[in-house]
């Protein structure tokens, strides 16, 4: 492997061998402010967590779909019953 060959530099680094000071700032400015609104942005990290959860849960019940259903059943159960729990302390 060549190590001249161009590598794709991440939004979140600064290239190497930059000569002018003030390019360079800008280039650690800039990528300050990318790796800041990967780390900040909550909304777009919570988004690609969610869909990369309902992707694997949409896998699990193609590969075992009645494994799928008891979990189903069990998490209602399970929610239906801390539900009438905290009815019942309640009405008590």
């Amino acid at each position: 492997m060549n190590s001249d060959a161009l590598v794709p530099v991440p939004r979140t680094a600064v290239r190497i061998g930059i000569a002018d000071p003030v390019e360079e700032a800008r280039a650690e400015l800039k990528a300050a402010l990318a790796a800041i609104e990967l780390k900040g942005n909550i909304p777009r990290r919570v988004a690609r967590a969610t869909d990369k959860t309902l992707a694997e849960a949409r896998a699990f019940t193609k590969r075992d779909p009645a494994i799928a259903t008891v979990a189903v059943v069990a998490g209602a159960a399970l929610v239906g019953a801390a539900v009438w729990g905290l009815v019942r302390l309640y009405v008590r």
